[in-house]
């Protein structure tokens, strides 16, 4: 992931429920097999190899974080072995066609997440985050967020 990429879902992540991280998770590995599939087109296989390694990285934390006491963690986790399996299988023989199933499986996984993720009145994931406030201040063609914190009193220069 890049730095551009990166900062653009920071805001996002330290505001977002249990479930809204989930369904971050599964954009954040979509944008990683796009942007393989870039790297590809343009020749470049080390890149291909790192997005595809990024978004393994994102699987295997959803894997890790399953809750196995329910039925449905098994049938997530078939379904995150099976677009693992993929992704090696397209760094092994660097074909991003290997990678087709795991984009569909992955993006409807996404849909059904995104269905119920209102439903989730469990606040945000991180609690001692700062609150980012959008639109106080414009900059040259963009929207500035601002970070503030009440409670934090040993922030910025002292007289």
């Amino acid at each position: 992931m890049n730095n551009k990429l990166a900062k653009e879902y920071t805001g996002r992540i330290v505001q977002a429920s249990a479930t809204e991280l989930i369904v971050i998770i599964y954009e954040l590995i979509i944008k990683e097999i796009e942007l393989a599939k870039e790297e590809f087109e343009d020749g470049n296989q080390e890149g291909f190899v790192r997005s595809l390694k990024s978004g393994q990285l994102f699987i295997s934390h959803l894997m890790d974080s399953l809750d196995y006491q329910y039925k449905m963690s098994y049938d997530l986790l078939g379904l995150y072995l099976y677009v693992n399996r993929n992704i090696v299988n397209a760094i092994c023989k660097l074909n991003p066609k290997e990678l087709k199933n795991s984009e569909s499986i992955i993006s409807k996984l996404k849909f059904g997440f995104e269905a119920i993720k209102d439903e989730d009145k469990s606040g945000p994931v991180m609690a001692n985050a700062q609150q980012v406030y959008a639109g106080l201040t414009y900059g040259k063609g963009k929207l500035n967020e601002v970070n503030v914190d009440p409670k934090d009193f040993n922030r910025g220069y002292k007289a």
